[in-house]
């Protein structure tokens, strides 16, 4: 019942915590990795777009500088910290900022509007020169550009020349100096698809203002926007490793839930019919699991195995107990009854001797009936014994002698001491010496040595001993080869019941003559500290002896 104990199972809070931790990661790494998968594409697109109007602004600064001095307006002085630049000693780089979860997202851009002052025929030029490089760059790149003057007057795009984009937020960060980069919702004249919306990044688009300095002072601005890459299409496109991962997802879930299945549902599933079956008398389901799963269902099933085997091993001996009992008092209650009714049918025909001699024989089958219960009332009490106490073997040697005046006890090894009340270790050795006795036995000897943890005492008797064939029932309740002369089989039943229930046993040896029965019983913990005590003392002796400073 106990095989299998030593090996290794998962516990059920391991395994439950595994289970949770799976359940809540697999969720929060999907979400979290689209969301992060999302942003990313988000600053890709600002990067992309600070690259790109970093070179355009480079072209712009080159062609004011060549105009002539009043055909661009000059704006506000370059200030001189602008958070969105990250300077050290040789670069200015500008690192993109935004972030879908923390970032606003603004309404669609605006419409221009009418610019109050016209930009001068020389800026128009420029401008429609390089409106040429914007739309063959456009085409590459997907993004649109716009080229502002100081004012916020467009002189260079696809459209919006000659307009103003001065009211738009971005716009006027950038005219005052500073970079702007914001996202706006999209202004699409085609609904998006419904499953776009699982995307938060694919209904927005990047707006980027950079400023233009020349001489230290702002001359223009480039305007720049892009939709976003979206996240569908780049799953779209990575689509084997999104399938390989959502197969791997898949085949983790049907792992997960077959360990549960296995480690848990089924072998409670199984441990629940055994109850069951159990409940209902089958005896044959009294049986190791097939697959336990954890340590603590493993602990379950054994408790609740050994915990029905004793019930069931107890109904038995109920039911044995129960007959015998029954057996044992319906013999001399018959007899009373008996001579009762031949008294009484008898009573004027009886003599004074008759009538004597069956008072006495009444008497007699009263005297077997208090013994009965007597012993009954030991059996019960060895059965469920106080435990507690100890005793040692010269000193119960010593109150069998009273007990057994005619008896020659010779005792050796009287110093080991066992942990057993007196009352109890009385009992358990004074019915030995009785068995004795009433087989004829005039010396017992008792020799006790100790063992570890345990005490080993042997009580052999120079008696007529047990015949061969009744050995193997010795310890049986109601057991008995002297039963016509008042025995009642109860005595070594109540001796193995209390030797088993303070931990040892206690088993009939072959002897030459008489009976010799062989206990195995705990020590008391004065006698173990004291082996200790003596084992370590010894120690020290030999090593004292060993040492050749001894010799000196």
């Amino acid at each position: 019942m106990r095989a299998g104990l030593s090996k290794w199972r998962p516990t059920l809070g391991l395994i439950t915590a595994a289970l949770i931790a799976s359940v809540i990661v697999i969720p929060f790494v999907s979400v979290l990795f689209l969301r992060l998968y999302e942003n990313q594409l988000v600053r890709q697109a600002e990067a992309e777009l600070i690259d790109q109007s970093a070179i355009l602004a480079a072209a712009y600064r080159r062609e004011i500088v060549r105009a002539a001095p009043n055909a661009f307006p000059i704006g506000p002085t370059q200030p001189a910290y602008d958070p969105a630049v990250s300077q050290d000693e040789r670069f200015a780089p500008i690192i993109p900022a935004l972030d879908l979860t923390t970032s606003a997202i603004l309404t669609p851009r605006p419409p221009s509007a009418p610019a109050p002052t016209a930009p001068s025929p020389e800026a128009l030029e420029i401008g429609n020169g390089l409106s040429a490089i914007i739309e063959n760059t456009q085409r590459t790149t997907l993004a649109g550009f716009r080229v502002l003057n100081a004012d916020g007057v467009v002189i260079a795009g696809k459209s919006d020349i000659g307009r103003s984009f001065a009211s738009i937020g971005e716009v006027r960060a950038a005219m005052a100096g500073r970079f702007g980069a914001v996202m706006r919702q999209r202004d699409e004249e085609t609904p998006q698809p419904p499953l776009y919306s699982i995307s938060r990044g694919a209904n927005v688009r990047v707006f980027v203002a950079m400023p233009v300095f020349v001489d230290g002072h702002v001359r223009g601005v480039v305007y720049a926007s892009r939709t976003p890459d979206n996240i569908l299409r780049q799953l779209y496109q990575e689509r084997t490793k999104v399938a390989a991962a959502a197969f791997i997802v898949l085949l983790s879930s049907l792992l997960i839930g077959v360990a549960f299945v296995r480690t848990i549902a089924r072998p409670m599933r199984d441990l629940a019919g055994r109850a069951e079956a159990i409940t209902h008398g089958r005896r044959e389901a009294i049986s190791p699991l097939r697959h336990y799963g954890t340590q603590e269902l493993f602990s379950l099933s054994q408790s609740l195995m050994t915990m029905a085997k004793r019930l069931s091993d107890r109904s038995d001996y109920l039911s044995t107990f129960a007959n015998h009992v029954s057996h044992e008092l319906k013999t001399p209650l018959t007899s009373l009854r008996g001579a009762a009714e031949l008294m009484r049918d008898a009573e004027a025909s009886m003599t004074v001797d008759e009538r004597r001699r069956f008072l006495s024989n009444m008497l007699a089958d009263a005297e077997r009936m208090l013994v009965l219960l007597d012993q009954l009332r030991e059996l019960a009490r060895a059965d469920n014994p106080r435990l507690g106490g100890s005793v040692t073997v010269a000193k119960l040697a010593e109150d069998l002698g009273k007990r057994f005046e005619n008896l020659e006890i010779e005792v050796s090894g009287g110093d080991a001491g066992l942990a057993m009340s007196p009352e109890n270790a009385g009992m358990v050795f004074g019915h030995l010496l009785e068995n004795a006795v009433n087989h004829g036995a005039h010396r017992v000897e008792i020799r006790a040595a100790v063992s570890g943890p345990l005490a080993q005492v042997v009580v052999a008797d120079d008696g007529s001993g047990v015949s061969q064939g009744n050995r193997s029932r010795i310890f049986e309740p109601f057991f008995s080869t002297r039963r016509g002369e008042g025995g009642t089989g109860m005595g070594l039943g109540i001796v193995d019941a209390l030797v088993r229930a303070h931990g040892g046993d206690i088993a009939l040896e072959e002897a030459a003559r008489g009976a010799r029965f062989r206990l195995r019983l705990p020590l008391d913990q004065p006698s173990i500290a004291a082996r200790k005590s003596w084992f370590f003392d010894m120690l020290e002796k030999l090593r004292r002896a060993a040492s050749p400073t001894s010799n000196s």
